[in-house]
């Protein structure tokens, strides 16, 4: 396994060398979306030039040539999340889709007074699907509260479990707050309770390693776009009990076993969740950012991007009217802050005048937004490539904004 050596590594990254606002850029905008290697592009463009055809069904070479591709990204994502086979992988546009189609899914399974269990921090993505089995079948959605600082609190979440959960759907770490929350140590509870125990991965999966099978799970979501690997892929894994348990989203090729006019029969999981083309280019490129992030030891990659988040932290206390949100004592390196008497979306677009990227707003966490008080806030969220530059520079940004905004 090579050293970890930021330069090599940033030298990967042709869009780091790009000014902004005639400043070299410091993109500290990962927890939205990550920037891409040369090895994803290139993995990506290579299917295209060598070998590309419909996946599956064709009897030619390049068909069979990029199903083998297809299907090859499908069982690195397997390996990846720690399933037990690539059976247990299906392929989603990204995780908001993996979300819903599992909501949708389990919705035969949910009737009038069900109990959801869901999370102040939740992103929207897992929560507005939930809201859709509200709506359409009588379920009762339950918010389990998070602590001032910004931990899940465990004892309430416990005393809320009971023969009326049927579902719990929790993020594996906060995309505001960085809060990782202790999933393995949940998921008995849930178990106990006879209910499906969903978890969005979304932000985890980039920076620490995931096993499914040892977190306990029924379903796990990831996406390809915030992990070096490109928008429109991403990946649900699912139990053999809960893919048979779950019915299809969308109907088309690939998913059906037979066809007839009365009448039509399911492929097995995963074809039956994947009508139609699915994103062949898309699911080879997110092979490709799984084997280039696969290379480095994630302690490596997290003690990096945990050394970002402290200096930067302690740049910015000292800062006039700065306030952190997310004090968790296990969280990874998402800082998200405000500053007294000064609107999150100026803070970013002074920052951007500096070459800056943050992000601002509510982070499509409306709840939380209203559990800690604020409207917005801004963010900066650390990858692999961010150096100690980036956190001087944001450091100085942030005084500079706040001088500004007083």
């Amino acid at each position: 396994m090579p050293n970890f050596n930021i330069t090599d590594i940033r030298a990967q990254f042709p869009i780091l060398s790009r000014e902004v606002n005639g400043k070299p850029l410091a993109y500290l905008d990962n927890a939205a979306s990550a920037q891409k290697p040369v090895a994803v592009m290139d993995a990506m463009r290579r299917q295209m030039e060598t070998s590309f055809a419909n996946v599956h069904r064709g009897l030619h070479t390049m068909a069979n040539e990029t199903t083998e591709s297809f299907e090859a990204a499908r069982a690195k994502a397997a390996n990846f999340l720690g399933a037990a086979s690539a059976d247990n992988i299906v392929f989603t546009k990204g995780a908001t889709e993996a979300l819903n189609l599992t909501a949708y899914g389990l919705a035969p399974h949910i009737e009038a007074g069900d109990e959801i269990i869901i999370s102040q921090m939740e992103h929207h993505s897992n929560i507005v699907p939930w809201h859709f089995l509200r709506e359409r079948q009588g379920a009762v959605i339950r918010f389990a509260p998070v602590t001032e600082l910004g931990e899940l609190d465990l004892d309430a979440f416990k005393s809320m479990l009971s023969a009326k959960t049927k579902v719990v759907s929790l993020v594996h770490m906060s995309n505001v707050l960085g809060t990782i929350n202790p999933i393995a140590q949940i998921a008995p509870w849930v178990k106990a309770a006879g209910a499906w125990f969903i978890v969005d991965g979304t932000q985890y999966a980039v920076h620490r390693p995931v096993n499914v099978t040892a977190l306990g799970v029924d379903a796990y979501c990831m996406t390809g776009h915030k992990l070096y690997g490109p928008t429109g892929i991403g990946a649900l894994f699912g139990t053999d009990e809960i893919l048979q348990a779950m019915q299809p989203f969308n109907g088309g090729g690939e998913m059906i076993e037979d066809v007839f006019e009365d009448r039509v029969t399911y492929n097995d999981p995963p074809h039956k969740f994947e009508a139609g083309t699915p994103p062949i280019l898309q699911a080879i490129g997110l092979g490709a950012a799984i084997d280039w992030i696969r290379q480095f030891d994630f302690d490596d990659v997290h003690q990096h991007e945990m050394a970002l988040y402290h200096a930067a932290l302690d740049g910015l206390r000292d800062v006039n009217g700065f306030r952190l949100y997310g004090e968790a004592k296990d969280k990874g390196a998402v800082l998200s802050f405000g500053l007294e008497g000064a609107h999150p979306h100026d803070i970013a677009q002074i920052l951007d005048k500096y070459g800056i990227a943050v992000r601002a707003g509510q982070h499509c966490t409306q709840p939380l937004m209203t559990r800690l008080g604020v409207h917005s806030t801004a963010r900066a969220s650390f990858g692999i490539y961010n150096t100690m530059d980036d956190v001087d520079r944001l450091v100085e940004g942030v005084k500079r904004a706040a001088l500004f905004l007083s």
